[in-house]
């Protein structure tokens, strides 16, 4: 059966700052705790089962949140210990700092920002996957057209990139989700399900707030179909990948039984 994987990144709402504008911490958690709440929602109204990567920051201050993506049984993974820092011996902290908050084990990992991180380092710290590649090229972010597209190992940690279309690689993640017509996201989504037999797509909470606030500073293809739009058209693809019949698990419980 075709499978979505559904990942959304939960972290401090820092983007303003990236765009020279500042944002109290107060209201960057409150930004994202408000988003992670539509998303369980809409989550438990359609009986999916998602994965949260989370920085230990949001989730000390946002137990709550953690509670409730356990309870409706989603996966908890690791988004690092900050959302703007980081140093190696993170991912060993922030894996047992999530683990003692959600009273849970936790398998996976995905770099801020998916940046690039030591494949060893992730190992070492007892990871079983990484979800930190995006196989694509997008000028200044990122460089890995030429990486694996698909599921890889290295040494002992599973690779997990995200999802991209076989051949030109047209990343399939949160911003192309804003940007393209919906029809065309569908598309493309049809294609790469089809052709790899599951789909890897990541999201944040945030995205289901107002981006168009001016105080943040956002350039619109960041803040475009965000807030009511962004629930709409959520929505919309949910209802659309059910007719389909495909499948939602979270990462671990996917990883599991490919590896069987």
């Amino acid at each position: 059966m075709k499978t979505v994987l559904l990942s959304f990144d939960l972290e401090e709402f820092d983007m303003p700052l990236e765009y020279g504008k500042t944002i109290q911490f107060s209201d960057q958690i409150r930004v994202s705790s408000e988003g992670a709440t539509t998303i369980l929602d809409i989550l438990f109204r359609h009986n999916i089962k998602a994965t949260f990567f989370s920085t230990v920051v949001f989730a000390s201050h946002a137990e709550e949140i953690v509670k409730r993506i356990i309870s409706e049984g989603h996966e908890l993974a690791s988004h690092g210990y900050y959302h703007s820092a980081f140093e190696e011996k993170h991912l060993l902290e922030s894996k047992k700092e999530l683990a003692r908050i959600s009273g849970v084990p936790v398998e996976g990992f995905r770099m801020a920002r998916m940046m690039p991180v030591n494949d060893r380092a992730i190992q070492d710290a007892g990871y079983v996957y990484n979800s930190s590649l995006n196989p694509v090229y997008l000028p200044g972010r990122y460089n890995n057209f030429f990486k694996p597209r698909t599921r890889f190992v290295t040494g002992k940690l599973i690779q997990l990139p995200a999802s991209a279309t076989p051949t030109i690689r047209i990343p399939l993640f949160w911003l192309s989700f804003h940007n393209f017509p919906l029809w065309i996201y569908k598309a493309a989504c049809l294609r790469t399900i089809n052709y790899d037999g599951y789909l890897n797509t990541y999201f944040h909470p945030w995205e289901f707030t107002d981006l168009a606030d001016p105080s943040y500073g956002l350039p619109a293809f960041v803040s475009t179909n965000s807030g009511e739009k962004m629930k709409s058209r959520f929505e919309n693809l949910l209802n659309w990948m059910q007719g389909k019949g495909y499948s939602f698990r979270t990462i671990k419980d996917f990883l599991a039984v490919a590896d069987r």
